[in-house]
């Protein structure tokens, strides 16, 4: 097998051991793809990504055939050999031999055994069990949402997640041009996914890609053109240009120097303006009252899963002890930054209700002059409404339009 075709699964497995190994999510390793063509980086980010969705399903398959743990990178090296198997279009010997080449000489011997071993087994890849989340987070799912919902929500990460895309204009002219939807929100899904760069638009910034469930926050928002509007937490960006395209004043804000310069980029791409403040909220005071404000808060990030399971393995539950009071302390802060009759929408992209239901119900008996606007906009659904106040997308909703992100967000106003 030639170099060029074993380099992608080489990033791809060092990046799998970087998240299982360091438990770094997987938007912290890009360094680990610099030098590939735009191309390989992709392919190489798909087989990280989706190998590590699968790694469950693979270690069953595995299990039988290994007398103890390997260490990461071999275990990645297997784990990556499997998915492409089940879920790939890869010719089983094809994967059995690039694993092989990429697997230290120590362990070569044993990776070729194991593999052939696992294809000459009673064992079929689409019978074994859709993968779990792991046990902490599926305690914390069980809790909150039942058992039924769990497992729906677990057969969701596993479907993945279409691309669904933004665009500054003519929804259905980019569904046509790109073979994708409309969804009711407003925004364009594709039925595959591929090199983003690649796709027509991309370069002229005519879209960029965001979940439909995180541009719903900016359209429960919904700014009047010319209002002073905040975007606190605001990279990468893409509420920052969903409410430029709304033609609000935007200051986007966050203390990432780093991922700002990503927002600065796509706001270059797209030619959309806003004001870039790099900045810790808990310290910056504005020099005027704005007249909404999005808080898009640091969360779990749960909600993301079926996009992002590499989340499963880089975290473990605990930041939420940091992340509740965080949460708190920036919404009572936003609030005080809101005109009279000032709108804010908090939103978070978790499953968790500590992060999202309860801290409604928190702000609400902390602040006796802040009520709840409940508004249903365009195009949302009605089974989107949470009881006791705001809206709540999980993954396992929609299936019929292949999901959406687990999302939580309400709309806040002060009194006039």
């Amino acid at each position: 097998m030639g170099q060029a075709g074993l380099e992608p699964r080489r990033r791809a497995v060092a990046m799998m051991t970087g998240v299982t190994g360091d438990h770094e999510p997987l938007h912290m390793l890009d360094s680990l793809l610099n030098g590939l063509e735009a191309g390989e980086r992709a392919r190489a980010n798909r087989l990280a990504t989706e190998s590590l969705r699968w790694s469950p399903r693979a270690d069953r398959a595995l299990g039988p055939f290994l007398r103890a743990r390997p260490d990461e990178q071999v275990l990645n090296i297997l784990r990556l050999a499997l998915y492409e198997i089940g879920e790939g279009d890869t010719p089983a010997h094809a994967a059995v031999n690039a694993a092989v080449e990429l697997a230290p000489k120590r362990a070569r011997g044993m990776v070729n055994a194991v593999l052939r071993n696992v294809g000459r087994s009673d064992t079929k890849w689409e019978d074994l069990p859709i993968p779990p989340a792991p046990k902490w987070l599926r305690k914390r799912l069980k809790t909150a949402w039942g058992k039924d919902v769990l497992e729906a929500l677990e057969a969701a990460h596993a479907a993945g997640a279409s691309l669904d895309l933004t665009v500054k204009s003519d929804p259905e002219i980019w569904a046509e041009r790109l073979g994708g939807q409309v969804l009711s929100t407003g925004s364009v899904r594709l039925a595959t996914q591929g090199q983003v760069s690649a796709l027509e638009g991309f370069e002229d910034g005519a879209w960029w890609v965001q979940d439909a469930a995180a541009a719903l926050p900016v359209k429960l928002l919904d700014p009047k053109p010319g209002a002073r509007v905040l975007d606190l937490c605001a990279a990468p960006g893409g509420k920052t240009m969903q409410l430029a395209t709304m033609g609000a004043k935007v200051t986007a804000l966050d203390h990432s120097e780093s991922r700002l310069k990503r927002l600065t980029q796509n706001l270059k791409r797209t030619g959309l303006d806003a004001e870039v403040v790099v900045a810790d909220a808990l310290e910056w005071e504005p020099s005027e009252p704005f007249d909404a404000i999005l808080l898009d808060a640091p969360c779990s990030a749960s909600g993301t899963l079926r996009r992002h399971p590499d989340l499963a393995h880089a975290k473990n539950g605990s930041e939420l002890e940091t992340l509740v009071p965080l949460q708190k302390a920036l919404l009572d802060r936003a609030l005080s930054w809101l005109v009279p009759g000032g709108a804010l929408v908090y939103c978070t992209c978790s499953l968790f209700p500590e992060e999202g239901e309860h801290q409604l119900a928190d702000a609400l008996s902390r602040h006796d002059d802040v009520s709840v606007d409940d508004v249903l906009p365009k195009g949302f659904d009605l089974t989107w409404c949470a009881d006791d106040g705001g809206l709540r997308t999980r993954p396992d909703m929609w299936p019929e339009s292949g999901g959406l992100d687990g999302f939580f967000m309400v709309r806040l106003r002060k009194p006039a």
